[in-house]
């Protein structure tokens, strides 16, 4: 992977874990992942009338993404109900670097070498540490958050195998990512609409500027990640967008009062070695 592509996925975990941090602020989950997906496909639709449409071979992988999405969505909301940022976070991202590389191998045929291995289930290994005894110091894991976040990982690793395909099938990463975000942004809009109703534009006027600046870091972290998987193996982009979770442990701490805990800096040191092994493969 190259240093240019290295450090732009790197970006894009930071702006991730940003936006998910945004969610457990000041909006009820469900309320804030459908204003976020909502206005995610309206931060893309001005791009739709530049980059045009992506190829015929591309829309099978675009509307599965569109569908797995929504369910992606579904289940944080729901995991985030339940759990706080810094347990639900790290299993839901944790598991699906494994997961993903196992799947990219037998899959698509990808070749990754013993660094690259050892620097993804190093990586995995730390994620999954930090959500060690979740966020809050006196309560332990909570069987919903858990359930809920580990289905929210198995959506991550589809739609990131799918994307990854998809988007080398489409022509221009861009052109695919943007009309992924429109429908998907449209769909849970319809979705949101459906559950919540008129509540839903209450919502969004009180806190319209919580929910693009949510939606912006959003499109641009994904933007960034499907475009590096057309340039560099998809195992690996997924399993460094994952350092995510080093952040989401920061705005946790920062930002949601969640304790520091002494297991968490040990698993961000396993974090830190994963990157660097994911680096020097």
């Amino acid at each position: 992977m190259d240093l240019y592509v290295f450090l732009a996925v790197l970006a894009a975990a930071a702006c991730h874990a940003g936006w998910n941090a945004l969610l457990k602020l000041n909006l009820e989950p469900l309320v804030a992942t459908s204003l976020v997906a909502a206005a995610s496909g309206i931060v893309a639709a001005p791009f739709a009338l530049v980059v045009g449409m992506p190829s015929a071979a591309a829309w099978p992988y675009v509307l599965a993404s569109v569908a797995i999405h929504i369910v992606y969505y579904l289940a944080l909301a729901q995991a985030y109900r339940h759990g706080d940022l810094g347990q639900v976070y790290p299993i839901a991202r944790g598991s699906a670097p494994l997961m993903t590389a196992v799947l990219a191998t037998l899959w698509l045929g990808e070749s990754l070498g013993p660094f690259a291995w050892g620097g993804i289930v190093v990586l995995a290994g730390g994620i999954l540490l930090l959500a060690v005894r979740g966020g809050r110091s006196s309560k332990g894991f909570d069987g919903r958050s858990v359930g809920f976040a580990l289905l929210t990982s198995l959506t991550i690793t589809t739609y990131t195998l799918v994307d990854g395909v998809g988007a080398r099938l489409a022509g221009s990463a861009a052109q695919y990512t943007v009309w992924l975000f429109v429908l998907s942004g449209g769909a849970m809009a319809v979705y949101g609409w459906a559950r919540i109703g008129t509540r839903l534009v209450g919502d969004f006027a009180a806190n319209w500027k919580l929910v693009l600046s949510g939606a912006a870091l959003s499109t641009a972290a994904y933007a960034i990640a499907i475009w590096a998987m057309t340039v560099a193996p998809i195992a690996l982009v997924a399993a460094l967008r994952e350092t995510s979770v080093l952040f989401a442990a920061l705005f946790s701490m920062a930002l949601l009062r969640e304790p520091v805990l002494p297991v968490r800096i040990a698993a961000a040191c396993l974090v830190l070695a994963g990157v660097v092994l994911v680096r020097l493969r």
